[in-house]
């Protein structure tokens, strides 16, 4: 067996990526749950790094199964419907003011190429083979599941019976890898996080083994067709999962800046393909493997996983039609321990909201910007301040829920020591005295701005334009209360 080596992560760069999301639905919360948490990610390490060593890619998953039954209940032609849907989604996300550098189609042509050449690379390897498979098949993981997964029959995720499908196809050698893939999560402990999710993989390794895969299809015309059987068509995760490598820019000289990836964040649902078959895949290829994959909860509504499917999907765009996008960032990243389930609730959201950012920051934008004009003619003194609090460890492990209650109680800080100070009286007696409270509580806010623009960028903008070089504007209100 080849020896296992620990990763060697270059700090220079930063890659990375959220799941590609089928297009059959539109984006719910869940998809923005992933890519609001990878666009804080990238908009921390540009700022670290530099916006050339960072590169954050999101996009769609246009070959399967999902998109054929889906542009049929349309009433439209395959390709005319992933055209209209993946624009869909690329216009949402901008709505949601996601910054991806790539928003990557599994249909364009640089992708194509990406998979013929290294499902080549696998065959020429001696990994791929033919068979015949016969077995349970669900569309919505696009997937193969056994008896003993169902609940009552059904998907327990979907509530769907699996179609009964057999074919020749060919297949991968997933089996040849599981004690290389097995060591080498032992040895690189970050790999596979959260660390329930790791104990999960090595949990399945070692109770149900690694069998060898299907790759293609033979009854579906929709597809990249294999480069050494152009009767068939590469099988979704063996052509979706390489999305990353064709956005790594694989083929060009950009490549051997991005790959590996420093990070993938994925659903918890498909772990076993990310931390499983995605190595294997990589290793079958000639190709290093991820720095980390992380894997983040679900959302609840009613105690149901959110889908589309299921017909209880929030819509992002509306929540941020009416709060703004920084406060659906808030909550999101706030509110749930990211790699932990939660659940939304349209109150819990109109809560926080009204306290954290309306009441708290808001408020304390508000009250100071108005202070220092009544009182020092809108100036204050540029001071140097310590942090009470740096956030570089939390946010490299992805602790949003950590990073933003410190930045928070900062800010209760920053209102307490106005109420402390009661400036509004001070004044009458200390003139100075006034302006040297209220400019170190300005200096504070404008550093917890900066910390926050990653996850607010808008609010954070706007403070640091309110609190401009020792010149204070007027602020308006930042985050207007909901009843």
């Amino acid at each position: 067996m080849k020896k296992t080596t620990k990763v060697n992560q270059r700090k220079n760069k930063f890659y990375v990526t959220t799941p590609i999301y089928y297009i059959n639905d539109v984006p719910h919360i869940g998809h923005a749950y992933s890519t609001i948490a990878a666009d804080t990610l990238a908009r921390y390490y540009r700022r670290k790094l530099g916006k050339d060593n960072v590169l954050f890619v999101t996009g769609t998953d246009e070959n399967s199964q999902k998109t054929i039954n889906a542009a049929e209940l349309a009433g439209q032609g395959t390709e005319e419907y992933t055209e209209l849907t993946a624009e869909k989604w690329q216009n949402i996300f901008n709505t949601l003011d996601i910054t991806y550098n790539r928003f990557i189609r599994t249909t364009e042509d640089d992708h194509k190429k990406t998979v013929q050449d290294i499902l080549q690379k696998v065959y020429d390897n001696g990994d791929i083979y033919k068979g015949v498979y016969e077995g349970l098949y669900c569309v919505g993981h696009e997937a193969f599941m056994k008896e003993e997964d169902l609940v009552d029959g059904l998907c327990p995720d979907h509530k769907k019976a699996p179609e009964h499908i057999k074919e020749e196809n060919w297949f991968f050698k997933l089996s040849k890898y599981q004690e290389r893939l097995k060591h080498y999560i032992l040895d690189n402990p970050d790999f596979i996080q959260p660390q329930s999710r790791r104990n999960e993989v090595l949990s399945f390794i070692e109770t149900k083994g690694l069998e060898d895969f299907s790759i293609s299809r033979e009854t579906q015309e929709w597809g990249i067709r294999l480069p050494f059987d152009d009767s068939q068509v590469a099988y979704v995760w063996f052509d979706a999962l390489l999305n990353y490598v064709t956005a790594a820019g694989y083929g060009t000289d950009k490549f051997s800046k991005w790959w590996p990836a420093d990070l993938h964040i994925v659903g918890k649902d498909i772990i076993k393909f990310h931390c499983i078959y995605w190595p294997a895949m990589l290793w079958s290829a000639g190709l290093e493997l991820p720095h980390q994959v992380f894997a983040h909860g679900f959302f609840t509504n009613n105690g149901e996983k959110i889908s589309k499917s299921l017909g209880n999907a929030i819509d992002p765009i509306a929540l941020v039609q009416k709060y703004g996008n920084d406060a659906l960032r808030y909550y999101l990243l706030r509110e749930i321990t990211f790699g932990s389930d939660g659940d939304f609730s349209l109150q819990r959201f109109n809560e926080v909201y009204n306290s954290d950012l309306a009441n708290n920051l808001g408020n304390l934008v508000s009250r100071l910007a108005t202070m220092l004009i009544k009182y020092n003619n809108a100036q204050y003194n540029e001071v140097k301040v310590k942090p009470r609090y740096s956030y570089e460890d939390d946010i490299v492990k992805l602790k949003f829920h950590s990073c933003l209650a410190e930045l928070f109680s900062w800010l209760d800080s920053l209102n307490g020591a106005i109420e402390e100070n009661k400036p509004w009286e001070l004044f009458k007696t200390d003139p100075q005295k006034t302006v040297e409270v209220l400019s170190g509580i300005a200096c504070e806010l404008l550093l917890i701005a900066q910390y926050l623009e990653p996850f607010l960028p808008e609010a954070s903008k706007k403070i640091q334009a309110v609190f401009s070089n020792g010149t204070v504007v007027n602020a308006g209100v930042l985050f207007p209360k909901f009843e």
